[in-house]
């Protein structure tokens, strides 16, 4: 009479586990502990030479002291940090890379087709992955098959002749 007590609570234990819908990725705190992401570093509070020029506060918008970590890094690496700005022009300098990259036209909603099918490969892909006893990531075992091997495709490169100097050399 056991056995048929446990099969009934393995099964009801699979059924309660296939209900969840985590998605692929299960990233969760290990503890109650204190998030360190919570704590953003602002930049010092210092007094401006002319009041005039400072700019309207807005609602929810950006702040002298507020970080910004991408510009921050753009200009670390001697880059122009205004160049982040969508709202900006292509420069000059760029005008041959963006020629090269749009011969083929670039269609404009492409973001919003590569999230839609993206959004479509992890519904099909998902069927089997809400099955879990145990909180693990199926991130990596579902794109193993859109993911490259490296090694793989630089021996490609070699074999068609392209010269890959960056890469290790061959293991002999």
């Amino acid at each position: 009479m056991r056995l048929p007590r446990s099969i009934f609570a393995v099964t009801l234990a699979f059924a309660a586990a296939g209900c969840s819908d985590i998605g692929l990725r299960h990233l969760q705190a290990p503890g109650p502990g204190p998030d360190e992401f919570s704590v953003l570093p602002v930049k010092p509070l210092t007094q401006p030479k002319d009041y005039a020029f400072l700019p309207a506060p807005t609602p929810g918008g950006g702040n002298l002291t507020d970080p910004n970590p991408k510009a921050e890094a753009v200009a670390a690496l001697g880059g122009n940090a205004a160049a982040l700005n969508p709202n900006t022009a292509i420069p000059s300098t760029d005008a041959a890379l963006v020629t090269a990259t749009s011969r083929y036209g670039v269609p404009a909603n492409a973001r919003q087709v590569v999230n839609a099918e993206d959004a479509e490969f992890r519904r099909k892909q998902s069927r089997l992955t809400r099955l879990r006893l145990f909180n693990v990531d199926r991130y990596s075992q579902v794109y193993r098959r859109e993911t490259l091997n490296p090694d793989a495709q630089n021996e490609a490169a070699r074999r068609a002749g392209i010269e890959t100097p960056s890469s290790p050399p061959v293991n002999e």
